[in-house]
């Protein structure tokens, strides 16, 4: 996805967890686990209302590479997935090109793996709700 802000703009908007409420539907706020913020290794909690019920994701952050790459592993009771995200100059440095790359990488329950085989488009389209919310988010220039 093409991003009309440049890339220092939209890399900090993406570190920053103060700012996940402005685009993820739900975010409550995270916790620190363990290890530095935002460095490899690090853990946090996730806290989310999910149509009205509580969820808890653990992120582990992977690679942190930014303002290039940012990776992390998700986890939930239900599922783990992975996440790189990617930001990459364009229109001569005007512009950011995002790219994010999930994978789920394990379903734990009979009605997950049912969801998933018979509805696989729910989890891109969530995803894909976010990541529009993100560009929203990052072109309006709102901090």
């Amino acid at each position: 996805m093409e991003i009309n802000a440049p890339r220092e703009r939209v890399v900090e908007l993406f570190q920053n967890p103060d700012n996940l409420s402005k685009w993820q539907d739900g975010f409550k706020g995270t916790e620190q686990v363990s290890g530095n913020p935002g460095e490899t290794g690090a853990q946090k909690k996730m806290f989310y209302d999910n149509r009205g019920k509580d969820m808890e994701l653990l992120e582990t952050i992977t690679n942190n590479s930014l303002p290039d790459e940012f990776s992390a592993l998700y986890q939930h009771k239900m599922m783990e997935n992975t996440m790189t995200s990617r930001f990459i100059k364009t229109n001569g440095g005007n512009s950011t090109r995002f790219e994010c790359d999930v994978e789920y990488t394990k379903l734990n329950g009979i009605m997950i793996k049912l969801i998933a085989t018979f509805f696989p488009g729910m989890f891109r389209k969530q995803s894909q709700k976010w990541f529009d919310q993100f560009k929203e988010t990052a072109e309006s220039g709102s901090e």
